[in-house]
C-alpha cells in the first residue's frame, strides 16, 4: 500500500507542538492508515477471514473499531452509547456478523465514520488531557476507577496501531498488497 508522499492524506503542512495536538494527530493518522489499508476492496474481500484459523476480517476490524470509538465516549463522557455489534451472548459480534454483503460493508463504514466524527466533536470540546471520566471505566488495574483522557487517547492509538498491523497481514493475504 505504497502511497506517493504528495498524495498521502496523512501528510500535512502543520506539525503539532503540544501533547494534545500530537496525540490527536496520531489518532487521525492511524484512522487514515486503517482506511487506506481497506481501500478498493469489495464486500467479499472485506469479509474474508484470510488468516485462518482466526475469525478476523477487515470488515470485522471496521466494526470492532467502531465499537472502540463509541467506548471512548461511554467512558469519558458517560454517554449512553450502547454496543452496536457485541452482546453478552456474542462477545465477538463485531467479527461474527461481518458477512460478505455490500449493504453490511457500506453500513459498517458509514457507522465507523459517524462514530469517528462524534468522537472528534467530543474531543474538540475537551482541552485538558487530565480530564477524568464520568462514565464507567474498564481501563486500568481497577475497573470502575478513574482514568484520564490522556490514557484513553493513548489506548485508542495503540488499538489502531495494533489493528493496522492486523490489516496489513489480512490485506496481503487477500490481494498481495503490502503496507508502508
Amino acid at each position: 500500500m505504497w502511497v506517493d508522499p504528495d498524495d498521502d492524506p496523512r501528510e500535512t503542512d502543520t506539525q503539532p507542538v503540544d501533547e494534545r495536538g500530537i496525540l490527536l494527530d496520531y489518532l487521525r493518522n492511524y484512522r487514515l492508515t486503517f482506511e487506506m489499508k481497506c481501500a478498493g476492496l469489495d464486500a467479499e474481500q472485506m469479509a474474508r477471514r484470510s488468516c485462518p484459523p482466526s475469525t478476523m476480517s477487515l470488515l470485522g476490524l471496521v466494526r470492532h473499531l467502531t465499537e472502540d470509538e463509541r467506548h471512548i465516549r461511554r467512558v469519558m463522557a458517560g454517554e449512553d452509547a450502547p454496543k452496536l455489534y457485541r452482546t453478552e451472548a456474542d462477545r465477538d459480534g463485531d467479527f461474527n456478523g461481518a458477512v460478505a454483503d455490500p449493504a453490511v460493508v457500506e453500513e459498517a463504514w458509514r457507522q465507523w465514520r459517524a462514530e469517528c466524527e462524534r468522537t472528534d466533536r467530543w474531543l474538540a470540546g475537551v482541552t485538558d488531557l487530565a480530564t477524568r471520566n464520568t462514565g464507567f471505566s474498564d481501563y486500568g488495574p481497577e475497573p470502575g476507577g478513574q482514568v484520564q483522557l490522556r490514557d484513553i487517547l493513548v489506548a485508542q492509538i495503540a488499538e489502531y496501531a495494533r489493528h493496522c498491523g492486523h490489516a496489513d497481514l489480512l490485506r496481503e493475504r487477500i490481494d498481495g498488497r503490502v503496507g508502508q
